[in-house]
């Protein structure tokens, strides 16, 4: 079997680029690696990517929301993740069942226990090995986001619900400390994925 890490953070924290930056490190190093995303990925969790993101769709309903996640979730680890492990990969993701959590389980007020129970059909308990939650302050981040041109839907939530956003990952880093490994944000590329890596090979070492 291969590994699974999944990278978290604010949104504008880094984890697009930080996941690429590591992906290329571990194939100069001829480490079979998958570098996937969520939501999307595969064919059908892009689709309904583009359904959530879609600045248009206002009147979503928060719980509609985060079936859309698990259903994209489903999808992707039977279709593309965990094919991949059975094949030996380092398997490197932006964001998993976490970030539901985060953003809808506390941000959007439907309840971690309660995202969380509904996420345990889609995932049937499976979990990264590692998450590597990347902090930044959200503001920071969302100043981030506001230089890349057109926002996505939850991009638009506004600063209160970003913050909530965080408040809530700190309650799911809470949950799953020997999981979820904290990295400073405030630094450059190479410095914070030094750190990731470090934390990696430390378990593919193992």
């Amino acid at each position: 079997m291969g590994l699974f890490v999944s990278f978290e953070g604010p949104d504008g924290s880094g984890k697009t680029t930080l996941t690429k930056y590591i992906s290329e490190y571990f194939e100069a190093k001829d480490t079979p690696v998958l570098l996937t995303r969520e939501p999307g990925g595969i064919s059908i969790a892009e689709k309904i990517r583009e359904i959530v993101l879609d600045p248009n769709h206002k009147e979503m309903d928060d719980r509609t929301e985060a079936l859309l996640y698990a259903a994209s979730r489903r999808q992707h680890i039977v279709e593309k993740i965990k094919p991949a492990l059975e094949d030996g990969k380092l398997v490197l993701c932006d964001r998993f069942v976490d970030s539901s959590l985060a953003y809808q389980g506390y941000a959007r007020g439907i309840g971690i226990e309660e995202v969380w129970n509904m996420n345990l059909f889609a995932i049937e308990s499976f979990l990264p090995n590692v998450t590597i939650f990347i902090d930044i302050d959200p503001i920071v981040g969302l100043n981030r986001t506001s230089q890349r041109g057109a926002k996505d839907r939850l991009e638009l939530a506004g600063e209160l619900f970003h913050q909530k956003v965080y408040e809530g990952y700190k309650e799911v880093i809470g949950r799953f400390p020997d999981r979820i490994k904290v990295i400073d944000g405030n630094r450059t590329v190479e410095e914070i994925a030094k750190d990731a890596i470090e934390i990696i090979e430390g378990i593919l070492n193992d």
